[in-house]
């Protein structure tokens, strides 16, 4: 059995999949279980996965028909053997300390979920989603919920979780939408029970023009707005303080042009003028 098993959804993503690939196989934790799983790929992905796997015997690939990053995940979690799991997306990429930092972490305290830092990038500019300045531990929901930025960044793939725990609550991807982290998050976060958090090492995501996230289509959005409600109602049915973790927005505009924002989530605010000039912060 392996420390970790990484479970890696492949979808058409041959000009990013190299760089997945290098950052995981050359970590300095040598103990991985890498399930990556060709979704119907119809580029050189499926070549890519196959030429990878010949040259290092952790790399298990599986190909099928296309089914959704929701079924590949849950698939991935069915074969997984690791005694903890990640996810990681295979246009994205971790720094190569990334699995010593969490498994030490998680080890060291017992912890069922480490998480380390986010930063996005694109092909301009790149910015620091989540952030942690120290190795600390969390049990109580809500600070668990403040600590890691949910429900505004409802990401799977910066943490590793205890596989057990995962099995133990039947926790599963919902299929057929997307946008799925943002219910799957809440759960696994409110579920499984000590968190730990992790300095200087990061997950980094990258933000592809022709993304699900990029999509700005009627079904993308009706999906967002369907699994954000989920959400949000799942942390109401479980007496979580969803006003204190929802960020809300508000604009003044001039002639139709915004010159204002102002973000808040609980007691702080954010004021961010002609969409430059930021004062205060929410998190």
């Amino acid at each position: 059995m392996s420390k970790i098993s990484i479970i890696i959804p492949v979808y058409n993503v041959e000009k990013y999949l190299n760089r997945c690939l290098d950052s995981i196989i050359n970590q300095t934790f040598k103990d991985l279980e890498i399930i990556c799983i060709d979704d119907g790929s119809t580029d050189t992905s499926s070549k890519i996965l196959e030429e990878y796997a010949s040259k290092d015997t952790r790399i298990k690939v599986i190909h099928q028909k296309n089914s959704g990053l929701s079924a590949v995940r849950n698939k991935g979690v069915a074969l997984a053997s690791g005694e903890y799991i990640s996810f990681i997306d295979s246009d994205d990429w971790i720094d190569l300390n990334f699995y010593e930092r969490l498994y030490s972490s998680a080890k060291k305290y017992d912890a069922d979920i480490a998480a380390a830092g986010i930063i996005r990038l694109n092909q301009h500019r790149q910015k620091f989603y989540l952030k942690f300045s120290e190795e600390k531990t969390y049990t109580n929901t809500d600070e668990k919920f403040k600590i890691c930025d949910i429900p505004d960044v409802n990401y799977v793939w910066n943490k590793i979780y205890k596989l057990e725990k995962i099995k133990n609550c039947k926790l599963n991807f919902i299929e057929g939408i997307v946008y799925e982290d943002l219910i799957y998050t809440p759960q696994v976060i409110y579920y499984l029970d000590k968190l730990v958090t992790v300095p200087n090492t990061y997950y980094y995501y990258w933000r592809t023009p022709n993304s699900i996230v990029a999509n700005k289509s009627k079904e993308y959005k009706k999906d967002m707005e369907y699994s954000k409600n989920l959400a949000l109602n799942f942390m109401k049915t479980h007496n979580i303080n969803v006003e204190n973790h929802t960020t809300k927005i508000k604009r003044i505009k001039f002639f139709g042009t915004t010159i204002l924002k102002i973000r808040s989530k609980g007691e702080k605010k954010q004021y961010i003028l002609f969409n430059i000039i930021k004062i205060g912060k929410t998190h």
